[in-house]
């Protein structure tokens, strides 16, 4: 009996140690997205963690392990840093399921952020059937951003060149409104706006 009983465990781990590697699998592809960018940039690589190729160096500076998969001792960081995090960039990830189809997972990239940069993945994102991310914030150091600007990201911040969508066009149309306003009151011989009476 103990004889089956030590056969049983020592099958169980060996199942473990064989399992283990695909449990903490890289992503294969990868895309950034974020201002100042005019498309996609693929980040491409050995993403399984060494730091030879834009992917892996991504994987490994950005935290990826430690929010996809719960480590001990844990890096990340469950509220956000304060200070000033610059513009967000976003990752997807395309990371291929060891006996299912590939999972999509996003993280946000903060490569401008005082004094580090700074990275975040929302919990709960679907990993494979039944996995869900660990998630949190991941306080990178300087590599991070000096990749990415190699990448093809710019090296300062980008900013906006003036007003954004919508206010750009609200104030463009408030602007048209009140001439053709002006405009059709004098057509009809009103020179000045009636005055508003107070009903109190």
């Amino acid at each position: 009996m103990r004889r089956l009983v030590m056969l049983a465990t020592l099958a169980a781990l060996a199942a473990l140690a064989a399992t283990a590697p695909a449990a903490a699998k890289g992503p294969s592809t990868a895309s950034l997205t974020g201002p100042g960018l005019d498309h996609a940039l693929p980040v491409k690589g050995d993403g399984e963690g060494g730091g030879n190729t834009p992917l892996g160096s991504l994987v490994q500076l950005g935290g990826y392990f430690a929010q996809v998969f719960k480590t001990t001792p844990d890096p990340t960081l469950r509220t956000r840093p304060s200070g000033d995090l610059g513009p967000r960039y976003r990752v997807f990830y395309r990371v291929p399921g060891p006996s299912v189809g590939a999972s999509t997972i996003i993280q946000d990239v903060y490569p401008y952020a005082k004094p580090n940069p700074v990275t975040y993945m929302r919990p709960g994102q679907r990993v494979w059937v039944g996995m869900r991310t660990h998630g949190g914030w991941f306080v990178s150091g300087p590599g991070l951003k000096v990749m990415l600007v190699e990448l093809g990201l710019p090296k300062s911040p980008p900013t906006a060149s003036g007003p954004s969508f919508p206010w750009a066009w609200t104030g463009l149309g408030v602007a048209v409104f009140v001439v053709l306003l002006v405009l059709a009151l004098r057509r009809r011989g009103i020179t000045r706006l009636p005055a508003l009476r107070s009903t109190a």
